[in-house]
């Protein structure tokens, strides 16, 4: 008799009916729903069945124990209590995802880490040495959460996120995630179009994850077949006959699909980017003979000759107007993708999944059912269209006098409330602004509730910075909001609605702070003072410019002539850029990221600031500290918050490593010399008894600048000296 175990599987927040529904065909029993998941009990081979064939999972999770957990102890306590040497070899290699909140535990980073430490300690205790961790590709990866009081402690059995199929390496900008995409081709109905013989067009493919998706769910072929990593290789309980006989007949599967009748699948884009990159996917998933990608804008978008009595799916995913302030241009593109199916697809359905329901309302067709998805935490909607003209809009005939226009909108009540906080903000501000000559400076910082966001002006540019809605506010009601900014920032400060950078503030985990939005490498020119800085408002989560700190930059540019600089952790070089301003003897930059070093060297070459004047050296702050043997007269410290970058040695928190690391930049100060130590972490407390031996001087009050008088606890700074 097979033996059952009881196992979990987490999907995007919407899919959870339709991954119930597919396990159920797995042969799952007892599934039950809850959010973002799916509990089921099921022999081992319906766990590895899952793996190799869903759709729509991110992970599959075999429960070890469960119990009570109320604080790091019991963590600890709870992920000892498992039999490891079960499933892990002590030669072998493990990793931790943690998740959940808990008292003690500031940064997940710390869970995983208490629960590392129980393992290692299990197998140390018992064997007298104990497995490696492997980040990247370890033997057993183990998934530790803690919720509502109770730790839960399973084997994640699929490794990375299933969808991760293998075939997608490149993507265009905001590319869906394959497990959603195969959720919306479910919703509208393809798999019984395609069994009609059906045709299916994308006119806006971006990388192609719909097509791929598209196909491999008609050829009935299996989406992990060409993943080369699971989370049960090296398992011991891994049983490796069982799962190559799964493969086997997978990929005998594949054999017979790829040699039958394919229906037409075809996309396009007005990018050739995005068409090479739709290419290359394809043929990484072995589909190049099954799916046609052509260059072809949405205006040239007609019905495809070839096919004679047979209906298709039209789908699409077009861009939302989430990041930049483009919705004018876009509503004519939503209209555009109407008129299209309008005039050449009459008989045909339609799909349109997108996170601005407004601008779906723009396409003249009645539609007839919605179905409500999470792209990421955006919430979006995927709108089902028969293409038929019983349900055709007239857009000249239904529109009221009070509906937008591409060429203006009137702004609700909300939103001119929200308009005028931003005209009373800038009239208090510009004054100030010219006198210092500063072009950047914070407008707006949640000043009215509804409206949670942060708004800074670069010269004639706005960044918009949505802070994550509390838990009491419903994601749709978040969107509309935020939409609502978007409509009345051009005309409170009228700029060109392209002119608005847009980016949500979620808790960054790891190195999720570092990396790229988008890649348009586009950098404007603002000045602070005597000083000329470039920022890039689209990029990256921040924008190269801590506006903050402007008091701590500008006291540094006028105290520092003929003295030795150091700017450690030195991000863009900003405040290098103010020393070398207010004449600097020499001036020394410190920071791992070489995105950042080449960034300070752009900031100095736009200041004609001689290289011979200052270094650039790419290196972790602490190590390169414990090394230097120069002194300096004044140090500018402002560590991250939080770091376990793959570059540097271990992790580096600034509430635990602060006392280590003022202590080794102290060492480098001059007798006579300052030190100036900043942090944003809000709940940050400076250890002063560790430190009283040095001079400190709380100037927190002080470097707070008028334009951050709402934000008073976005940092705290000190003046350290030596006693």
């Amino acid at each position: 008799m097979p033996q059952y175990h009881a196992f979990f599987a987490t999907c995007p927040k919407g899919l959870e009916t339709l991954l119930s529904q597919e396990l159920d065909n797995m042969g799952a029993i007892k599934t039950k729903q809850t959010v973002a998941g799916v509990h089921f009990d099921g022999d081992l081979e319906l766990a590895y069945r899952c793996c190799l064939w869903s759709r729509l999972a991110n992970k599959v999770l075999m429960p070890l124990a469960s119990g009570p957990c109320q604080d790091v102890e019991n963590l600890y306590q709870g992920v000892k209590a498992v039999r490891w040497e079960q499933h892990l070899a002590v030669d072998g290699t493990f990793c931790i995802d943690y998740s959940g909140q808990l008292n003690g535990i500031k940064h997940s980073h710390f869970g995983a880490l208490k629960a590392k430490d129980a393992i290692a300690d299990y197998f140390t205790e018992r064997e007298g040495r104990r497995p490696d961790v492997n980040a990247n590709r370890p033997d057993v990866r183990v998934n530790v959460r803690v919720h509502k009081g109770i730790i839960t402690v399973a084997l994640d059995l699929s490794g990375d996120s299933l969808h991760k199929r293998g075939y997608r390496t490149q993507g265009a900008a905001a590319p869906l995630k394959e497990n959603l995409a195969a959720a919306i081709l479910l919703r509208a109905d393809w798999p019984a179009i395609a069994a009609r013989g059906g045709a299916l067009i994308d006119p806006m493919c971006g990388s192609g994850t719909l097509l791929v998706e598209a196909a491999l769910m008609f050829g009935n072929i299996a989406p992990g077949l060409d993943r080369q990593y699971w989370g049960f290789d090296g398992w011991k309980g891994h049983q490796a006959r069982l799962w190559f006989r799964l493969v086997e007949s997978a990929e005998q599967q594949r054999d017979k699909a790829l040699s039958q009748q394919w229906p037409l699948i075809i996309g396009y884009d007005l990018s050739s980017k995005a068409v090479a990159a739709a290419r290359d996917n394809i043929a990484r998933a072995g589909l190049s003979k099954q799916i046609k990608v052509l260059k072809k804008p949405l205006n040239q978008l007609t019905h495809p000759g070839d096919i004679a009595a047979n209906k298709g799916l039209v789908i699409a995913n077009p861009p939302y107007g989430e990041r930049l302030g483009d919705e004018r241009e876009l509503v004519e593109l939503y209209r555009e993708l109407g008129k299209r199916l309008q005039q050449h697809f009459i008989g045909w359905q339609a799909a349109v999944f997108t996170s601005n329901v407004e601008l779906g309302k723009k396409i003249p067709l009645h539609s007839h059912k919605q179905y409500k998805l999470f792209n990421g935490a955006i919430a979006s909607k995927l709108l089902m269209f028969a293409i038929d003209p019983d349900n055709f809009i007239d857009s000249q005939r239904t529109r009221r006098p009070d509906t937008p226009t591409a060429s203006g909108q009137p702004l609700s009540e909300g939103a001119q409330m929200f308009a005028n906080r931003l005209r009373k903000n800038h009239k208090k501000l510009k004054k100030w602004v010219k006198q210092h000559q500063i072009d950047a400076y914070r407008l707006y910082d949640a000043d009215l509730p509804e409206y949670n966001a942060a708004i800074d002006c670069y010269n004639d540019w706005v960044h918009v910075a949505e802070y994550a809605p509390p838990a009491t506010v419903d994601a749709m009601t978040a969107q509309n909001r935020l939409q609502e900014m978007i409509r009345a920032i051009p005309e409170a400060l009228d700029i060109p609605p392209r002119h608005i950078a847009l980016k949500q503030r979620r808790r960054q985990k790891g190195e999720q702070q570092y990396q790229r939005h988008c890649e348009s490498g586009e950098f404007i020119e603002v000045r602070e003072g005597a000083a000329k800085l470039l920022v890039n408002l689209t990029d990256y989560l921040d924008t190269g410019l801590f506006l903050d700190h402007r008091p701590v930059r500008l006291y540094i540019g006028q105290h520092v002539n003929n003295k030795r600089f150091l700017n450690l952790f030195c991000y863009t070089g900003a405040v290098s850029v103010h020393a070398a301003l207010g004449a600097a003897k020499s001036i020394v930059n410190v920071d791992l990221s070489r995105t950042y070093l080449d960034w300070s060297k752009k900031n100095m070459q736009l200041n004609h600031i001689d290289d011979k004047r200052y270094q650039l050296i790419r290196a972790d702050a602490r190590q390169w500290l414990s090394q230097c043997d120069q002194y300096y007269d004044v140090i500018f410290l402002d560590p991250p918050t939080f770091s376990n970058s793959k570059k540097m040695q271990g992790v580096l928190d600034v509430q635990r490593d602060h006392v280590q690391l003022i202590e080794a930049a102290m060492q480098r100060l001059a007798e006579g010399g300052l030190l100036i130590f900043s942090t944003n972490q809000q709940r940050f407390k400076l250890d002063k008894a560790a430190l009283a031996h040095y001079s400190l001087q709380d100037k927190t009050a002080w470097s707070i600048d008028r334009d951050f008088e709402r934000s008073r606890h976005i940092h705290q700074c000190w003046f350290i000296r030596h006693g």
